[in-house]
């Protein structure tokens, strides 16, 4: 039963980017998690809207900013250490 759940976990795991796996660093899953928020805000007219009339721009140009964002949203990553 425990072989099963862990198998399971593994195929989630690599059917969806976002889940991370043992080797995530903290980089790449607030990284991941900041553009899953930022899609979220892009995607839906509502908050788009909100924050359009917040920002005092049109919804193309904070549509725009989001996905400019979306590139290095953490900032680069870290440097790998060599072993």
């Amino acid at each position: 039963d425990r072989l099963n759940i862990n198998s399971q976990i593994e195929h989630l795991q690599s059917k969806y980017v976002g889940t991370g796996h043992a080797d995530t660093i903290k980089h790449e899953w607030a990284t991941n998690q900041y553009r899953d928020s930022l899609a979220s805000f892009a995607g839906h007219n509502c908050l788009l809207s909100y924050m359009s009339v917040a920002e005092n721009e049109c919804k193309a140009r904070v549509k725009l900013n989001l996905l400019e964002k979306m590139l290095q949203p953490c900032g680069p990553p870290p440097e790998k250490e060599e072993l």
